[in-house]
């Protein structure tokens, strides 16, 4: 029975995250990792696992969506220099 409910759990998380955009993603997935390693090391210095794993998650959820508008930034430059080639222009990233 605990297969089965482990199963169900991981396929409905799983098609939960399909339709989301790229932000969403990053920021689930730095929540996510913040909440386990805030468990983790809360637990490793005998602290309450539960407040390490919240103070975790809102961590690494501003973690996440700051990675997002980083790599967005990259790419809006990244795009800027390829037109900029492709055109025969000098480039200006964009600020």
């Amino acid at each position: 029975m605990k297969k089965i409910i482990a199963i169900t759990a991981a396929i409905l998380a799983i098609t939960g995250c399909s339709n989301m955009s790229n932000t969403e993603q990053r920021t689930v997935s730095g929540s996510a990792i913040g909440a386990t390693a805030g468990a983790i090391g809360t637990a490793i210095f005998h602290g309450n696992p539960i407040w390490g794993a919240v103070g975790g998650a809102a961590v690494g959820a501003a973690s996440g969506y700051i990675y997002d508008a980083y790599k967005k930034e990259q790419a809006s430059e990244y795009n800027a220099g390829y037109d900029a080639g492709k055109n025969k222009k000098p480039a200006n990233a964009p600020n």
